[in-house]
């Protein structure tokens, strides 16, 4: 049994890890992705070319409560290993960590197809076509402390569930945008973002609650509404609860099919993405930029769950598991069996709306000489109702328009140990990028059987990101800060 729940840890962990979208340590490179950031920066070539699935690869996740060595307490993985779910220090260790809010965020991006060119060495033309995968998952503090802990700190009180949100969302988005010098310090640019949802699960929380009898029994106060936009069908019991979901087969039965349900603009959505930046001179620039502001209104192959009512199950936590008198399969099952009852369904609902993350971003570099810019960037990522902050500083090496190279401190995440680096290398029309935001800097050795192995200690922050450009011609007039670089 523990080596199920390890297991299933590590598939979670490996499962979220598929998210998504911009980079700390992106913004100060000289290549083209650096304007999905700001879209009035301008990098080096005049024509820029991204093919599918080769120019722009992009992986990422951030959660604030689980490092990835907390799935390996003890350094032993075997049979009898004791994760931080099993009682003792390691997992008091990872409660004391815990916050009010934790959230798991994982997204995805991959590039489908860019295009962009610059008109008389100053408008640029941008067009690009990204599938996009994007989540946010957020667990009250309490309601991790009572499944792990056990009911006996919390008999006679009530836990606030209202922080308990999730919006998981798959879509195309389609993007079209220009920038260009208003005189010769100010270059302002801005994007516009046609989206066009796949599919969708959003919960909503108008305030919930849960008490511990003094039976061990929980009672849930509940005003939850989970909104699905997704080719599942349900299946009922004759009382109306809800049985199950089966995912609807016949929508994909073949390739006709399956390619009219992708590329219908059944979900629509609107954003844009707007920024600016000013030179004071030549070693000195500011810039800033709002984006993925914007929306998608969800109308396919809708359903709700409402979970609008006060409702009791039976108060087994992990700590039965710990016990061994419970089999963890059974307390998913009951727990599960308990919210089944109590929920409604509604499978003729009407549209919902769902907001991209909204990145507010302000940049401040300095470029002592040509070829070194020293650059500090704040980002703002708004999930709902939590914003995430991010500040890094970074030292920016760009030789000509041939090679690029960042170094980068972030502090993000309730996590202050995060080294990013970025490389770019252009041979003729072809530049191949690389990065990574999280370099772990601490590592511990972990054994299975006679075999050890090294893994990261503190790293609960991911993203990597990946492409192959295809970039023509160069710039010969003007420098764009915060990316100094000088033309061939």
């Amino acid at each position: 049994m523990k080596r199920m729940i390890f297991m299933l840890l590590l598939l979670l962990a490996a499962a979220t890890a598929s998210h998504a979208q911009t980079s700390q340590t992106l913004y100060f490179m000289n290549i083209p992705q650096a304007s999905t950031m700001n879209p009035a920066l301008k990098p080096t070539g005049r024509f820029y070319l991204g093919l599918p699935g080769i120019s722009d690869i992009s992986v990422r996740l951030d959660n604030n409560f689980l490092s990835f060595s907390d799935l390996f307490a003890g350094g032993v993985v075997s049979d009898s290993t004791l994760t931080f779910l099993e009682d003792g220090e390691w997992m008091e260790s990872f409660i004391d960590g815990l916050g009010s809010s934790n959230s798991v965020e994982p997204q995805a991006a991959v590039q489908l197809f860019a295009l962009a060119f610059t008109v008389k060495d100053n408008l640029r033309i941008t067009l690009d076509l990204t599938e996009r995968a994007d989540a946010n998952i957020v667990f009250p503090g309490d309601l991790l402390k009572l499944g792990l802990e056990g009911n006996q700190d919390f008999i006679g009180k009530s836990i606030d569930l209202s922080s308990l949100r999730s919006d998981v969302m798959l879509y195309h988005q389609a993007g079209i945008g220009v920038s260009g010098n208003i005189n010769e310090k100010l270059r302002i640019g801005a994007r516009v973002l046609l989206l066009s949802g796949v599919a969708s699960g959003y919960l909503t929380n108008g305030g919930t609650t849960l008490t511990v009898n003094d039976d061990f029994t929980h009672t849930v106060d509940a005003d939850l509404a989970l909104k699905i936009s997704a080719p599942f069908y349900f299946i009922t019991e004759d009382d109306g609860t809800i049985h199950g979901a089966e995912f609807d087969n016949a929508r994909f039965d073949d390739d006709r099919n399956a390619i009219a349900y992708l590329t219908n603009v059944a979900n629509p959505g609107l954003g844009i993405d707007f920024g600016a930046e000013y030179r004071f001179s030549e070693k000195l620039a500011v810039s800033a930029a709002v984006t993925d502001l914007g929306y998608i209104k969800w109308k396919r192959d809708r359903a709700d769950i409402d979970l609008n009512t006060s409702f009791e199950f039976n108060g087994l936590t992990m700590q039965d598991v710990y016990d061994e008198s419970l089999d963890f399969g059974e307390l998913l099952n009951w727990t599960g069996d308990s919210l089944q009852k109590a929920a409604v369904l509604n499978e003729s609902p009407g549209a919902y709306t769902t907001y991209l993350p909204a990145t507010l971003t302000a940049a401040f570099s300095y470029s002592p000489v040509r070829f070194f810019t020293a650059g500090l960037l704040s980002r703002t990522r708004f999930e709902g109702k939590q914003p995430h902050q991010a500040l890094t500083l970074s030292g920016n090496l760009n030789f000509r328009n041939v090679f690029s190279t960042t170094l980068a401190y972030t502090m993000a995440n309730r996590s202050y140990d995060n080294l990013g680096f970025g490389m770019a290398l252009r041979a003729g029309f072809l530049q191949f990028f690389a990065l990574v935001d999280n370099i772990p800097t601490r590592w511990t050795s972990v054994s299975s059987g006679e075999d050890t192995y090294r893994v990261p200690e503190d790293w609960n922050t991911v993203h990597a990101r990946v492409g192959l450009n295809l970039v023509f011609g160069n710039r010969d007039k003007e420098l764009a800060l915060p990316q100094v670089a000088e033309s061939l």
